[in-house]
């Protein structure tokens, strides 16, 4: 090695050698005859802070798991990871409770899975054993890089968590909730980091002992970074607010950003987009395949999956473009972004409203400039934030105002009936047995909500948008009427001016860092 901080990376490399000894990953073993042996490579990575700051020098042995061959050495490979949905919904209840809120951080996580395949693999580089040179690695756990190595941790996992009386929730089967009496505790598992959630120091500092007994485990203290998001909180006033500045920062300066001027909004109202302004000449074309187009609405997508509703219509726009993007779509990507550099320290916020899940549903008819198809938006709010939210073009042609409103309520309807079960599960939200109420804008569309009503300009709507009547019927949701200008969704289908933007923003729970810190 001759980079600077190579005595680092060794020893990170030692530590990983450690890791793999202490878990009997493998036993050497005479190669077999006709099995072709995966290889393996080390990776190298520096952890980072929540300000940018490295942490920690981390270097994985990583198995090349595209030697794999389906139905030899490997079967499942799918494994859950809790919900960006699932755990914001946490954060609002426990902000309104005053819970804590505790991360721990499974070190090595893949290696305490279980191979169930015959698997061999070639022994690393730089550590092969003194005189067994010849001899491959029979692999008994799983490592970084096995096709079935997420699966695998996770099935052992889950395993052992249940058996500490933790209760998997059927909604998100990465979210446990464990009780004793009063004390209840909550456990969010997104690949190995963990999320402690619970009214009880006591119980949930048992809880950490245990899990320390079962796995190599870092306890993190109280939340405050987790998925590249700060969670920044003040119990005194109960609100706690996310935010991805150090991302945002990240990303801008991916794209060379970071010294752009700052944008006002997301889009600018009034353009159009269409795939009429795709390259046409050769010139073009190759101009457009050296700008890092995907990767950049890529970026942008994990802001808006965490903690940025407010750009969510903006990019459903820019990525249905991908394959034919020209010099206006690339033009309206740098736009975002350079409204995220001016509102790269904005935060979503809980704990300034009711713990009552409401949602708004809207619909911008036939927005779209190359099919006619209609645009869709939606947001559940709980303790005053968005918890989900959803921007998307409507997949039929909608032929009315009132049915592209139906069909979005319906699309509104259906995450508000997933949140309502999943926090039932929970057990600790009341006001959840109640239908939730969905608001939208549309007379038309809340009466057909309603009851049935033979119209022929509605009579060809799909069958499973009618789910939304028997949603209604059943109780789970209802429907209530609110002005345009109320409606939290409204951002969520076109762009807006900067004013109404502005005011859209506090709504949804969208704040600056002055604004309440």
């Amino acid at each position: 090695m001759s980079d600077i901080d190579s005595d680092k990376w060794l020893e990170a490399m030692k530590s990983e050698m450690d890791s793999m000894g202490s878990n009997q990953v493998w036993t050497l073993v005479d190669p077999p005859k006709g099995v072709r042996p995966v290889g393996c490579k080390w990776v190298y990575k520096c952890k980072l802070g929540a300000n940018g700051e490295v942490t920690a020098f981390k270097a994985r042995l990583v198995a090349k798991g595209y030697t794999q061959r389906p139905g030899v050495d490997f079967e499942e490979t799918y494994s859950p990871v809790a919900m960006a949905k699932s755990i914001r919904i946490l954060l609002a209840i426990a902000v309104w409770y005053d819970y804590e809120i505790w991360q721990m951080d499974v070190k090595t996580a893949f290696l305490n899975g279980f191979v169930e395949e015959e698997i061999f693999m070639d022994q690393p580089e730089g550590f092969t054993t003194v005189g067994e040179e010849q001899k491959v690695c029979r692999l008994q756990r799983s490592i970084y890089g096995l096709k079935q190595a997420s699966q695998s941790w996770n099935t052992h996992f889950d395993e052992v968590i249940r058996g500490c009386d933790f209760i998997k929730n059927d909604y998100d089967p990465c979210v446990y909730k464990k009780l004793s009496g009063s004390s209840i505790a909550y456990l969010v598992l997104y690949v190995d980091d963990i999320l402690l959630i619970g009214n009880d120091v006591k119980m949930l500092g048992d809880i950490k002992a245990w899990l320390s007994t079962q796995f190599s485990m870092k306890d993190m203290g109280e939340t405050s970074y987790i998925l590249g998001i700060k969670i920044y909180r003040d119990r005194s006033r109960r609100m706690l607010g996310l935010t991805q500045s150090s991302y945002t920062e990240k990303v801008l300066k991916r794209f060379m950003m970071e010294h752009s001027k700052r944008g006002v909004l997301p889009m600018r109202h009034g353009i159009k987009l269409s795939k009429k302004q795709s390259p046409k000449t050769d010139e073009e074309l190759k101009r457009m395949s050296d700008i890092p187009y995907a990767s950049a609405v890529g970026s942008i997508q994990y802001a808006v999956q965490c903690t940025r509703p407010d750009v969510a219509y903006a990019l459903s726009v820019m990525s249905r473009n991908q394959a034919c993007a020209g010099e206006a779509h690339w033009s309206a990507v740098k736009s975002i972004l350079k409204y995220l550099r001016r509102t790269k320290d904005m935060f979503l916020i809980y704990g300034v409203g009711e713990l009552i899940l409401e949602g708004y549903s809207d619909a911008s008819f036939q927005s779209d400039d190359d099919d006619a198809k209609s645009q869709s938006g939606f947001v559940l709010k709980l303790n005053g934030g968005v918890v989900a939210w959803k921007s998307s073009k409507q997949d039929t042609t909608a032929d009315s105002t009132t049915e592209a409103e139906y069909i979005a309520a319906s699309e509104a309807a259906k995450e508000a009936v997933w949140m309502k079960n999943y926090i039932q599960e929970l057990g600790v939200v009341p006001s959840i047995a109640e239908p939730v109420v969905i608001f939208c804008d549309n007379n038309g569309a809340i009466a057909q909500a309603k009851e049935p009503r033979s119209h022929y300009r509605s009579k060809h709507i799909l069958r499973r948008y009618h789910l939304l009547r028997e949603m209604v019927g059943r109780g789970d949701c209802r429907m209530d009427r609110v002005s345009s200008a109320e409606n939290t969704a409204d951002p969520l289908t076109k762009s807006m001016s900067q004013v109404a933007h502005t005011q859209h923003l506090d709504k949804m729970g969208l704040r600056s860092m002055g604004d309440w810190l």
